[in-house]
């Protein structure tokens, strides 16, 4: 964060106090209101929800205005980012592009306000989770994506050594200079995009040095894409050390969820206000208690260079209220969008549901999903774990199977082990687009 002037500081304690008091817990109604007529009011300037251009001006804030308010749906914001735009590119403080699992770039904008109530909220999340002796790594694929800065402002903010380590930057850093570095700086958490994460691993299990490397390493924080519990397992297994799935969020809406000590995932109720929308049509989440589903709605409070309304995020969440670390905001488990996904012979296919089959009952270290374009045929191609012998691939390719069958309703046309997949399946984040990396169209064998 840049706290160069006496405004931007006085910002930081005002987020550092509002947080602090409303962390672990869903703030009452009155906060709601202040805080929903602040962003009502900088949505407003906005060509999407401000007057012209053949609509009318959503007009002075109220509570009902808001809950008649219809959604903002996801594709609106995804084909036409900048109506939804209160500054220019040219007058943010960051700029960023998304792309997500289609690889469609979403240009965003932020200001310096965006930035640091976003970092405060999710450091003031993790704050239990991190200890104050924590050396941080930060490994992604490059740095022009924003959860770097995040992460490095969260350790700016809670006072960690951290490192940036962007091993596909060609000539900067390398794969030969992470692992020197990792030698002496003995990192205690990473921050990890899952792609990168097994690219890393793999490397360091070919040269023997996996063990050796992982031994200070008490925590993997997976962020940047979709993983999965088998996957999570596994990699923990591989590094001796608890994975957790660090973060839920967007580009375009900020964090929405952070881990908590026990690995699980809470929405952050002092930064977002949550709607479901159910059968029954769309509903504050606080309002359900218990345990629900539904696709998650989200008002970002603290937006200001693209404050949105009521954004329909097209995720299917489960919320539930019991987690062992006493936090009462919602517990979430995010089932994704069926957008992300490709229907082969009719049956729909998803990152998570893949992942859970390859990671869940072989040792692969990647996967690559060849399919024709008509979605009549599939073949399955694994990267053969580091070591692994091949006299126990008929089996693992008969469990495959089976599980696909069990959990996709699906066999593929073929499983096959190959020794390596291209660098991109696995390269993550900002490189990574799973329907452009992990997929590979081919003409069905006939």
């Amino acid at each position: 964060m840049i706290l160069h002037t006496d405004k931007r500081q006085a910002l930081l304690r005002e987020a550092q106090a509002e947080i602090r008091e409303n962390q672990g817990r869903i703030p009452a109604e009155d906060f709601y209101t202040r805080k929903l007529s602040a962003a009502w009011r900088r949505a407003r300037g906005t060509r999407a929800y401000g007057p012209g251009e053949g609509q009318d001006d959503i007009g002075e804030f109220s509570l009902e205005r808001f809950r008649d308010l219809p959604v903002t749906p996801r594709e609106s914001l995804k084909a036409q980012p900048l109506r939804y735009a209160a500054v220019s590119p040219t007058e943010a403080s960051k700029y960023y592009e998304t792309t997500g699992t289609t690889g469609q770039p979403t240009p965003t904008p932020r200001l310096a306000e965006d930035t640091i109530w976003n970092t405060v909220s999710v450091a003031e999340a993790w704050r239990p989770l991190l200890g104050a002796d924590e050396r941080v790594v930060i490994l992604l694929p490059s740095d022009v994506v924003p959860v770097a800065d995040l992460i490095s402002g969260v350790c700016e903010y809670l006072d960690l050594a951290h490192i940036r380590a962007y091993p596909f930057a060609t000539g900067i850093t390398g794969w030969d200079r992470l692992e020197s570095m990792w030698r002496t700086f003995r990192p205690t958490t990473v921050f990890v995009a899952p792609g990168v994460a097994l690219q890393f691993t793999r490397l360091l299990a070919q040269r023997g040095q996996l063990d050796e490397l992982s031994s200070s390493v008490d925590r993997l924080m997976l962020l940047g894409e979709v993983n999965t519990p088998p996957f999570r397992t596994r990699l923990g297994t591989w590094w001796n050390a608890d994975a957790h799935d660090a973060s839920y969020g967007s580009t375009e809406t900020g964090t929405l969820a952070a881990a908590c000590a026990h690995g699980r995932q809470h929405l952050l109720p002092a930064a977002t206000y949550f709607e479901l929308a159910t059968p029954e049509g769309v509903v504050p989440l606080h309002d359900r208690g218990g345990h629900d589903q539904g696709r998650l709605v989200v008002t970002p409070l603290n937006a200001h260079a693209r404050p949105l309304l009521r954004l329909d995020t097209g995720d299917e969440v489960s919320v539930a209220t019991d987690c062992p670390c006493g936090s009462a905001a919602p517990r979430i488990t995010v089932h994704g969008r069926a957008s992300d996904g490709l229907r082969v012979r009719g049956t729909p296919l998803s990152v998570r549901a893949v992942e859970e089959v390859v990671y869940g009952v072989t040792d692969a270290t990647g996967y690559l999903l060849e399919v024709d374009s008509e979605g009549t045929y599939a073949r399955l191609l694994l990267e053969r774990g580091v070591g692994t012998g091949r006299d126990r691939e008929p089996e693992e390719c008969r469990r495959v199977q089976a599980r696909s069958e069990e959990l996709l309703g699906l066999r593929w046309d073929g499983v096959v082990f190959v020794n390596s997949l291209p660098a991109n399946t696995k390269s993550g984040a900002s490189q990574k687009s799973w329907k452009r990396s992990n997929i590979r169209e081919v003409e069905a064998a006939r």
